[in-house]
């Protein structure tokens, strides 16, 4: 069987394709017209979902990000959860039920796989025995991934991860803007003495000056508190926090539309933490809340980031374990979908 796909390959038939743009299509990086074939997830009319290596979307692994715009990344890493464990798990999962994704998003236009060279680079090979030294991992194979002038959407995780990964894209960008989704600020200082785990990467991000943040956006934050006043440090910060009451039973298009101008034309991060959507939709994480987000208002939210100079995206705290149904998987890869059209790079119709 494996013969057979690596066969189709060199064929370029469904199995593993690769594919030519759609006819006046420009090569992003050139900026001309080009007839360089592209990775295309294959078609279930040809390809059974089941057969295949277990990439994200069966789209081709490769070891480097050298000739791609695009990239999907695992993070396996859980040591920094405060509750319930798991989320190392996220990537693999997120993976087996991306086989319901397609090429096109008919929703909004996009044309990722005609417009981009993407590809699955795999799992960064974190220490699952040491939360420090998996931070160094996951800061080292980014900056190997944002030199090469491909923008990661990564699949999680904990939350602690963004963290490493917002060191590598300052690195190459300086301080940029984040659009964070979650049930939680994530901006704790420590807890039980540390100062690094899931609930306090962009408290290590601003202390570091990673974020520009006069544009910085936190949307769904919600649950109760140890203080009746527990975002008194973000709004110090100057970050926007928009409570998920604030969302309930409305569209958050007009929101995105705010969000738009305040990011500006510069460099913006994405990081969405699955526990932003209500656990009647996303069961499936760590560290629960009631009362989220829809999956319609997810989408309004990653649709509503098109046009924006997107540099890095992630979606974390996946965690199988308490996903018996694998629905929480099955949004993540879809959300991710989301992303990968919304990069700057993706030509709409």
């Amino acid at each position: 069987m494996l013969r057979l796909l690596t066969s189709g390959w060199a064929r370029g038939s469904r199995a593993g394709v690769r594919a030519r743009p759609a006819a006046g299509l420009c090569d992003p990086r050139r900026g001309q017209a080009s007839d360089a074939p592209r990775n295309q997830p294959p078609s279930s009319e040809f390809v059974a979902r089941p057969v295949g290596v277990c990439s994200m979307m069966r789209l081709p692994v490769q070891a480097s990000p050298e000739g791609l715009d695009a990239a999907f990344v695992g993070v396996p890493l859980d040591i920094g959860t405060s509750n319930r464990p798991g989320a190392r798990f996220g990537p693999r999962r997120i993976r087996e039920e991306s086989v319901m994704l397609r090429t096109v998003n008919p929703s909004t236009g996009a044309l990722p796989f005609q417009s981009l060279m993407v590809a699955d680079l795999g799992d960064v090979n974190v220490n699952l025995y040491n939360l420090q030294d998996s931070c160094r991992l996951i800061r080292e194979a980014y900056q190997k991934i944002v030199a090469a002038g491909c923008v990661p959407l990564t699949l999680g995780g904990d939350h602690t991860i963004t963290y490493p990964i917002l060191q590598a894209m300052a690195k190459k960008y300086g301080p940029v803007g984040l659009l964070h989704v979650d049930a939680h600020t994530d901006t704790a200082d420590k807890a039980l003495g540390e100062k690094l785990y899931h609930g306090t990467p962009f408290r290590r991000c601003v202390d570091e000056g990673l974020l520009d943040c006069k544009r910085v956006v936190q949307i769904g934050i919600r649950g109760p508190s140890m203080t009746l006043d527990p975002y008194r440090y973000n709004w110090s910060q100057g970050f926007r926090v928009v409570l998920a009451e604030d969302c309930w039973m409305k569209s958050l298009v007009p929101l995105m539309g705010e969000v738009r101008q305040q990011m500006g034309d510069k460099p913006i991060y994405i990081s969405f933490d699955i526990d932003a959507l209500d656990p009647a939709y996303a069961p499936g994480t760590g560290t629960p809340e009631i009362a989220g987000l829809t999956p319609s208002q997810a989408l309004e939210i990653i649709r509503g980031c098109q046009g924006l100079n997107v540099v890095g995206c992630d979606l974390v705290e996946v965690s199988p374990p308490y996903d018996l149904s694998g629905n929480t998987a099955l949004l993540a890869a879809n959300l991710l979908f989301e992303m990968l059209c919304a990069l700057p790079k993706v030509t709409t119709v």
